[in-house]
């Protein structure tokens, strides 16, 4: 028995060692998804190998979490295997012993369950939770199409609510819908994946400006729709606070025109964007 609980022990701090080695490769993710919001220019570079490196974390951190549930598994074999058996005093002293070890494993896997989704994903991604929960009442940029859609398509919404513990935004198309839809204003549940904050109106110096010849993400005129665009000159050039922009598939007589948003409606095209 008392093998069976050191045994036990030992496994407990492994699952400790694994928490604070997925700390870290969390931290070093959120290092890098900074790097690439500051400078995503970078990966355009001959020899960068920015995204690779972020691959590599991605496998690790998956291949730290399988482990953590391979020993969490084990545990769970291990106090099955101590279940009692035997004489009814025996069995409640058995029982005792096993719940003492039981109870304190059930401690620690809540705690790391919580931590899993708050904590353990670094003040950095607390503070990006904290950024989504104060969206309320914005208007943003979502993806409403499901991830295995043929294309992607992006519209204005409002923020109506956050849920922290599932990463789901609640969010209302403004825009009545056209007789197909029943004609009125739709609702949404989406994962925080699937918006993209547009930039503060009232807060330019703050602002990241996309070169010319940057693919983005912008709100075509006149309409509460985003497409894929390309940047011809910036705000900053312009000395205004619009860009100018070709959309791609907007041909008129054999050409592309150039329009003008704001600045306000402009965001990062995402990887694997489909048109």
């Amino acid at each position: 028995m008392a093998t069976d609980v050191s045994e036990i022990l030992e496994k407990s701090r492994d699952l400790d060692r694994l928490r604070k080695d997925q700390e870290e490769v969390l931290l070093e993710i959120n290092k890098m998804h900074k790097k690439l919001q500051a400078t995503p220019e970078v990966v355009e570079k001959p020899g960068d190998n920015s995204l690779a490196k972020l691959k590599g974390l991605y496998i690790q951190a998956k291949d730290l979490s399988e482990t953590e549930v391979s020993v969490s598994q084990g545990l769970l074999t291990q106090l099955d295997a101590l279940l009692p058996s035997g004489p009814p005093g025996q069995q409640r002293r058995r029982i005792a012993n096993v719940k003492l070890v039981s109870e304190g494993n059930e401690q620690k896997r809540k705690r790391m369950k919580n931590d899993s989704d708050i904590s353990r994903l670094s003040p950095s991604m607390r503070t990006q939770l904290d950024t989504c929960a104060s969206l309320k009442g914005e208007q943003v940029a979502a993806r409403v199409t499901a991830d295995n859609a043929d294309k992607d398509e992006w519209f204005v919404v409002k923020v109506m609510h956050f849920d922290r513990e599932t990463k789901e935004f609640e969010v209302l198309d403004e825009e009545p819908g056209d007789d197909e839809d029943g004609g009125g204003q739709r609702k949404y549940k989406l994962h925080m994946s699937c918006i993209i904050p547009f930039p503060k109106r009232n807060d330019v110096s703050s602002v990241q400006e996309f070169p010319p010849g940057r693919h983005v993400l912008a709100v075509y005129p006149g309409t509460t729709a985003l497409y894929k665009a390309t940047v011809v000159s910036t705000p900053r050039k312009r000395k205004s606070d619009e860009y100018l922009l070709e959309f791609d598939d907007d041909e008129e007589d054999g050409a592309l025109p150039q329009r003008t948003v704001p600045f306000y409606r402009v965001v990062p095209l995402p990887e694997g964007h489909r048109q």
